[in-house]
């Protein structure tokens, strides 16, 4: 009876704490070591693309601080102290603790009461990780063209290759983080740094697996991207192209379903756009050594008119067919195809389904010559 007693005032004593914790806002103790000649501390909020501040504070003595705001759902908050910034996940009825050491060049911190803060804190030694990779890549590489005078192609060429599988690696541990802590609001925030329109599949069925968890329905951030990747979803890879009517170069009408049965890439782009018109000959190239086994061209120019447009099909030898709205950004196919910036491309099996979006260079050769070369 003894033992089951001393078990219910455990439980009570439980239940008592958690009813005192503050459910209207969330709570802050912070403490900074050697603070030095430091005064103030701002708290900051994760606004869709905005960082606003919120609120302040004055150290104690003691270099401690405390904040307290309301938070109805969980969402991202930073603390600025001097010069460093700290990301933290806070809700109403967390408390969480946080220190640092003013002195530390690194600006380590710890932080509890919050496991989610514990798990953007993860994420940023792995940002940081990669981070610091690239910084040293470039900056060896603007020495060397500093050494030389002048830029360099040769320089271009031995250093790209480090800094983009530097990218590619980050890309990869951010998807591997995300895997391990589905159920974290950090994994948002930490597949929010992948490039959309590289990792558009992996960003796709990410947003299927949180779409339904409670965790994150009262999140504005969370349900905007979800809303969004539902709204791509439907041009993604592994999915068939929606057909359209469009108007060819020659007036007359271009149907997407006179390619059934064939590979066919739709190209976006446009006469005013420099980096279509750079990546032109890239594509030339392939269309060359690929069109003779199969692979077919639609080129859709977001022109607005058509000599300008000629001139630059002409200019840039395309030798494929060509239509267009003549619309830029609103015509009814760039609609369809949910096109915001340009270059865009969407390869389309003989089956009518995306099999590859938005290649270019040599993602594009390689892509071709895996589909076309293929041993017998």
């Amino acid at each position: 009876m003894k033992i089951r007693s001393a078990v219910y005032c455990v439980i009570a004593v439980s239940l008592l704490i958690a009813s005192c914790k503050d459910q209207s806002a969330f709570k802050i103790s912070g403490t900074i070591n050697n603070p030095g000649k430091l005064k103030k501390v701002y708290l900051l909020e994760a606004d869709s693309s905005q960082i606003n501040i919120i609120d302040s504070t004055s150290l104690n003595e003691d270099g401690k601080f405390e904040f307290k705001h309301p938070a109805p759902y969980a969402n991202l908050y930073k603390l600025r102290i001097s010069g460093a910034i700290y990301d933290l996940i806070a809700k109403n009825g967390d408390v969480i603790t946080f220190t640092t050491d003013e002195n530390d060049k690194d600006h380590a911190y710890v932080i509890t009461g919050s496991e989610n803060s514990e798990k953007i804190q993860e994420f940023n030694r792995l940002s940081n990780f990669y981070g610091d990779k690239s910084s040293k890549v470039v900056a060896e590489y603007q020495a060397k063209v500093e050494a030389l005078g002048k830029e360099s192609d040769s320089l271009v060429k031995a250093y790209m290759p480090l800094f983009m599988k530097n990218m590619d690696d980050y890309s990869s541990a951010v998807i591997k983080f995300v895997n391990n802590n589905k159920t974290s609001l950090a994994a948002f925030y930490a597949m929010a740094s992948l490039e959309p329109m590289k990792y558009e599949q992996q960003l796709v069925a990410y947003a299927d697996t949180i779409k339904d968890k409670g965790t994150f329905s009262d999140n504005p951030g969370v349900q905007r991207f979800i809303r969004q990747m539902m709204e791509v979803k439907p041009i993604s890879v592994g999915h068939k192209a929606p057909d359209f009517t469009t108007m060819g170069i020659n007036d007359k009408p271009v149907n997407l379903a006179d390619y059934k049965g064939k590979y066919v890439m739709l190209d976006f782009w446009a006469s005013w756009c420099g980096p279509c018109r750079a990546e032109n000959p890239n594509v030339v190239k392939a269309y060359a050594v690929y069109h003779p086994k199969g692979f077919n061209i639609l080129g859709i120019s977001l022109d607005v008119t058509k000599n300008e447009w000629q001139q630059a099909i002409t200019a840039d030898k395309l030798t494929w067919n060509h239509a267009s709205d003549l619309k830029r950004f609103d015509g009814p196919t760039e609609a369809l195809y949910h096109i915001q910036a340009i270059p865009s491309n969407f390869i389309i099996d003989p089956q009518g389904i995306i099999v590859a979006k938005n290649l270019t260079g040599a993602a594009l050769e390689d892509f071709l010559n895996k589909t076309f070369n293929k041993p017998q």
